[in-house]
């Protein structure tokens, strides 16, 4: 794990917060009634937002986090590093991201630190303490 990486100071992650929730306004989610916002930090200092959009057929739903990756790609290319992600609910119930986000994380930002309501307030995690062993091509 490469500490100076992981590092986010209090000042990024509010604003990571911040961008989260007003992402979140911006959800579609007509059938779950569930909001989900996510705002990435990439390596470079910039921040991408995405919330969840759902569909009728659930399966071509998707979350937040994943939103907030594609947009991020969709802008600067492949050679995506995310740092850092923040995900917010408007139910402030725990929700941390699914393992279908996880890998997604893992494949942009193997270092990065993830923010989440947890059952215990508000918890900081590495990526790889949600997804040890996440699977890789390269």
């Amino acid at each position: 794990m490469n500490s100076a990486k992981k590092n986010v100071s209090n000042k990024q992650n509010q604003r990571l917060l911040q961008a989260a929730r007003k992402a979140m306004k911006q959800a579609y989610a007509p059938y779950s009634q569930f909001k989900v916002g996510a705002a990435i930090l990439t390596s470079k200092g910039k921040v991408f937002t995405g919330c969840n959009v759902e569909n009728a057929s659930y399966g071509l739903s998707n979350c937040a986090e994943r939103t907030a990756i594609f947009a991020a790609i969709a802008e600067s290319g492949p050679g995506l590093d995310i740092r850092a992600i923040a995900v917010v609910n408007d139910q402030g119930v725990p929700c941390s991201p699914c393992g279908a986000c996880r890998q997604v994380i893992y494949e942009f930002g193997p270092d990065a630190t993830v923010y989440f309501q947890s059952s215990n307030g508000w918890k900081e995690s590495h990526i790889m303490q949600l997804l040890p062993e996440g699977f890789r091509l390269k």
